[in-house]
């Protein structure tokens, strides 16, 4: 692992004000910033907005103010929100920065020098809501953009181009030399089959609107600008100094890109062949999230269900809409935002089962010890200290791919134990039979816990964690990450100190809900949108082991092997029609973002598809064999 860590969000256009989707891809680039920071490494993150293009200039102009009064005054809404969201970026970059100008001049001499870039002409169908070309194969039905499905116009100028369809063979071959180059894996696919398809050159200036860079003064033709996606990539080095004082460049070495699904191709084919061109290192990684939905509908101005992420912030808590965001959606897939799974995640994991623990650690540290427990060792829970430490062995795997909801479920799993710990032991029964030391030797072995889970949470709730660290009289920082999770270290005394609850239960919704008739409409008729449907997740799975549940005739365990490591523990109703071991080895279709649920006491994290007749159950299963993960669609 480099010592160096880059990490970016999106560059934000400044067409409008930001909203949830923003929201979300600038907290994974902090979570990412933050937990490398912890480990000691030495980590620069860049955010910031994307200012030019003639979207920009029309929007200005229908408001009565220049391109850059425009730019100035929602740039400033980007950058307000995330000072207020506590956002830890090392630059806020402007494309109008004159270093950035400075730089994007430079990369175009570069590349009409060594003869990427020519001059020609251009006539087809343009976007300016995506500042994108397309053929006309690629449009749909009445010429409208395939991204966003507003009407295209003709276009018909003098452009300079950039040679795309050069670097297609070379852009293969770095797909392949990395599997988890693109997250997720299946976005890689996507893009290696469309750069497959074949590579048309890149238009990259425009001459029918003034509000870009111009072309540098070697260049000799005034009347051109550089085009959006030139431009805009391009913040990704002259941020570091590229082209000017390439004070910060050494960072580029490894650098992440994190971003919507909606721009991977701008990112996965453009970007890595303009640095080709360039001769300048490749991203280590880009990683490309889903999109937000509310209620299950997409979001928009027009329908008025559009979310502020800083409404949602005070009304629930920055870092509880923080946790909420990366527990409750796998990374990659697109995610609904319903108030009320942010007040069930709030309720049941923030207050009951993480709250909850810090309180009954201080309430009997306090009644029992005056807030003093040392325990020289932990022999009666040998067993619980294995599960905790091969727990936080699987976590970093899960984070390295940015399966931060996995992340969370397993970290989820140590404070469990600590709860269950303190049931089984029933500490106050314990002390009325003089058993002081035993309930000091309980109460050490979930303070070095909770240790352990703040540490583990702090990139994702760096206030609370900082709050439990407080508690115990323990600082977070690359240190105690070292001591107590690179080297499984247990602490031996703790002198805390007394701290309120950290999470207020929710009991009821603190936002206006959104306008709601076409998801009624919807119920009454039985009918679910394809937002929807995408909501659900399948894939499938082989049956790595199964036994009945005794005291059932019905349940049958699972385990599940989704291709993710671990299998899956599934509680099963097909006992009566199938035996356990004539399902080992073989394969079956599952749901799998269903939220856990218990069944006879065992926990079960996804649900087996079937079909049931008169004639009995019969498994959904695939007509031949498919790899161990593979997504049903």
């Amino acid at each position: 692992m480099s010592d160096r860590f880059y990490v970016t969000s999106p560059i934000y256009y400044v067409n409008d004000v930001p909203h949830i989707g923003h929201a979300y891809s600038t907290i994974i680039s902090d979570v990412l910033a933050r937990e490398a920071r912890l480990r000691g490494r030495e980590v620069y993150f860049l955010t910031g907005t994307d200012e030019h293009g003639q979207k920009i200039e029309q929007a200005a102009k229908a408001k009565n103010e220049t391109p850059k009064a425009y730019a100035d005054k929602i740039s400033g809404e980007f950058k307000r929100l995330w000072d207020y969201f506590d956002i830890t970026y090392d630059r806020f970059i402007r494309t109008t920065d004159f270093d950035h100008e400075t730089g994007v001049q430079k990369a175009f001499e570069i590349m009409l020098k060594n003869g990427d870039i020519y001059k020609g002409d251009f006539e087809g169908r343009y976007c300016v809501s995506c500042e994108t070309f397309w053929s006309d194969s690629q449009l749909l039905e009445g010429g409208a953009c395939p991204d966003c499905g507003k009407p295209t116009e003709l276009l018909k100028e003098e452009n300079y181009f950039f040679r795309m369809s050069a670097y297609q063979d070379r852009l293969l071959k770095w797909y392949e030399s990395d599997e988890n180059l693109i997250l997720p894996r299946s976005r890689r696919n996507e893009v290696i089959r469309f750069v497959q398809g074949g590579l048309e050159d890149l238009s990259i200036t425009r001459t029918t609107f003034e509000w870009g860079i111009k072309l540098p003064k070697s260049a000799d033709d005034p009347k051109h600008v550089i085009y959006v996606w030139l431009d805009a990539l391009m913040n990704y080095v002259t941020a570091l100094g590229w082209g000017t004082d390439e004070k910060n460049t050494r960072f580029w070495s490894n650098a992440t890109h994190v971003i919507g699904k909606d721009i991977l191709r701008f990112h996965a084919i453009y970007w890595p062949a303009f640095l080709m061109s360039l001769n300048l290192a490749l991203p280590k990684r880009i990683a490309a999230h889903g999109w937000w939905t509310r209620d299950g509908a997409k979001m928009s101005k027009s329908k008025g269900n559009v979310i502020n992420p800083r409404e949602v912030a005070d009304a629930y808590g920055l870092e509880q809409f923080r946790y909420f965001m990366l527990r409750d959606v796998p990374f990659g897939q697109d995610g609904d935002f319903a108030q009320k799974a942010l007040i069930d995640r709030i309720n049941s994991d923030l207050a009951n089962d993480l709250g909850n623990l810090l309180n009954r650690l201080l309430g009997m540290a306090e009644k029992y010890f005056a807030l003093n427990i040392k325990a020289v060792n932990l022999p009666r829970f040998g067993e619980e200290k294995k599960q905790i430490d091969a727990l936080i062995a699987s976590l970093d795997p899960l984070f390295e791919a940015l399966q931060l909801h996995r992340y969370l479920e397993e970290l989820w799993k140590i404070f469990a134990i600590g709860n269950k710990a303190i049931n089984d032991f029933k500490p106050w029964e314990k002390m009325k039979d003089a058993k002081a030391d035993q309930v000091a030797e309980l109460l050490v072995f979930i303070a070095n816990l909770l240790a352990k889970g703040a540490t583990l949470l702090s990139p994702i709730m760096p206030k609370n964690a900082d709050l439990i660290a407080k508690a115990l009289g323990i600082a977070i920082n690359a240190p105690t990450r070292k001591a107590l999770i690179d080297q499984g270290g247990w602490i031996a005394s703790f002198a805390l100190k007394a701290q309120e609850p950290l999470f207020e239960r929710v009991d009821s919704l603190r936002l206006a809900e959104a306008p709601t008739a076409t998801s009624a409409a919807n119920e009454k008729s039985g009918l679910i949108t394809i937002d929807e449907f995408k909501k659900i997740e399948m894939k499938v799975g082989l049956v790595a082991e199964a036994k009945k549940i005794e005291k059932s005739d019905k349940l049958l365990l699972l385990k599940v092997d989704l291709g993710e490591g671990k299998p899956r523990q599934i509680v099963s109703g097909i006992g009566e029609f199938y035996a356990p071991e004539a399902l080992v080895g073989t394969q079956v279709c599952v749901v799998t973002n269903l939220k856990p649920a218990k069944l006879m006491g065992y926990e079960s994290n996804g649900m087996v598809l079937a079909a049931k007749d008169e004639n009995g159950l019969r498994l959904a299963r695939p007509d031949a064999a498919v790899a161990n993960g593979t997504p049903i669609k």
